[in-house]
């Protein structure tokens, strides 16, 4: 387990700062297969999972689902036959917070249980 993996979540608000570059640098290689991309004007990290099958992937978006309801922290996922689309970013400032690079480093946690 990554040392991200093992943090708790920050509480934020409207007001709470988005991340710097140093820090997206140093969580970024806890999380080397996530990637930043810009969807309606905001930041997200976003990775693609694959698997063998539909009954897989949709347990592992529920694993996910319920992991996100745990944290009070709730990605975009989307699920197909053979892989799910997991998308973190902060909601209340629009953008990444550290939590978000928390929750993917839980999300690939969970990944490996299946």
């Amino acid at each position: 387990m990554s040392n991200l993996a093992k943090k708790e979540l920050e509480i934020c608000s409207a007001d709470t700062p988005s991340i710097i570059p140093e820090e997206v640098k140093q969580l970024k290689k806890q999380i080397p297969d996530w990637h930043v991309v810009e969807k309606q004007g905001q930041l997200q990290l976003e990775k693609q999972y694959k698997f063998p099958d539909f009954q897989q992937a949709i347990t592992f978006t529920k694993s996910v689902g319920d992991l996100a309801e745990l944290e009070g922290h709730h990605p975009t996922l989307v699920t197909e036959w053979g892989k799910v689309t997991v998308s973190w970013w902060t909601h209340a400032i629009g953008g990444l917070h550290k939590n978000d690079y928390i929750m993917a480093a839980k999300t690939d946690e969970i990944r490996k249980i299946f």
